[in-house]
């Protein structure tokens, strides 16, 4: 018997990651819901790991499009998808039970372009991303947001081709550009709890959290000034700009060699770590820990956040999978 309710279409861009991908495959698989059919489409960037086999045995559509964009990849692979949801789950994530039968029932409202939800730490993850995890201000049950991620993103077609999908001269923030402009258009953006979705490619150690950010910060001030404008994005624009001035003064204070030059550097400084314990103040609250060591490790880890993401205003990095091989 035919379900009646709608096709939901995944679309998983990787880039050698072959077996985080057939533990995302697989919990799609355990995900199967009667009521709902899917479809899977995995775009390969060029893996030489047998990311693509994998893909296959999963009963896949796999395209082959290497050397190209995130959001060039899912725009691809929406092109091919037939569903009227497309579901964007990344290759090193994996989405937890009920997750189909939420999207289903959030997108019958055709006034919602989209719904996700922030993802979480992998369960036995190190200390770094414990706390890179409280960098997430999740939302409990159901509510409008201004973006989400689209590594746990599901869009209604008709609401991503009416904005042209994602903008593919952005190498990152595409997602939450693409938010934007569904907001723009008159679209909901809304963040369900019962998206749940584990991502194990959050950065494990101090230097893959400063190197990702030295990615991921890139296109940041970009598409937050491309608006809409919101109290919750002024730190996104300000935060970096301050930051990187400051680490300017630091730099150029301490080369002075001068009693005056010392004091602008160790006062630019003190502005610097101030700021990343203002955030570490909100990650303690986000993630409900306590203690000395705790605190330590937040404050390490937003330390480096900053200094990342204030670094990718001049720094261009590529990720750490489109490095030569």
């Amino acid at each position: 018997m035919t379900p009646a309710g709608p096709l939901v279409s995944f679309v998983i861009p990787v880039l050698d990651d072959a077996r985080r991908l057939m533990h995302c495959l697989e919990s799609i698989r355990r995900n199967s819901d009667p009521a709902v059919l899917c479809e899977l489409v995995v775009v390969d960037n060029g893996s030489r790991d047998g990311s693509a086999d994998v893909a296959r045995r999963y009963g896949a559509t796999v395209l082959d499009s290497p050397g190209q964009r995130v959001g060039q990849l899912r725009n691809r692979g929406a092109r091919e998808a037939r569903g009227g949801i497309l579901a964007f789950v990344d290759a090193d994530h994996e989405i937890g039970p009920g997750w189909i039968a939420a999207v289903a029932e959030v997108l019958e409202d055709p006034t919602i372009g989209a719904v996700g939800a922030l993802c979480t730490a992998p369960p036995a993850g190190t200390w770094v991303q414990r706390a890179y995890d409280s960098l997430r201000a999740r939302h409990p049950g159901s509510g409008d947001v201004e973006w989400l991620g689209a590594g746990n993103l599901a869009v209604r077609r008709n609401a991503f081709e009416q904005v042209g999908g994602f903008d593919t001269d952005l190498e990152t923030c595409e997602d939450v550009d693409l938010c934007f402009r569904l907001r723009a258009a008159g679209r909901r953006i809304v963040s369900d709890a019962r998206l749940h979705n584990v991502h194990f490619g959050d950065p494990p150690t101090l230097r893959r959290l400063f190197v990702g950010e030295l990615w991921r910060g890139r296109d940041n001030l970009r598409v937050s000034l491309r608006g809409p404008f919101s109290l919750r994005g002024i730190p996104s624009i300000l935060i970096p700009l301050v930051d990187f001035g400051c680490l300017v003064l630091v730099a150029g204070g301490a080369l002075s060699f001068h009693r005056g030059g010392l004091l602008l550097a160790a006062a630019a400084a003190s502005v610097v770590t101030g700021l990343a314990g203002l955030r570490t103040v909100t990650m303690m609250a986000n993630s409900g820990n306590r203690g000395p060591l705790a605190l330590a490790r937040a404050f390490a880890v937003a330390c480096v956040y900053d200094l990342g993401r204030a670094l990718a205003l001049v720094a261009r990095h590529r990720h750490h999978r489109a490095l030569p091989r």
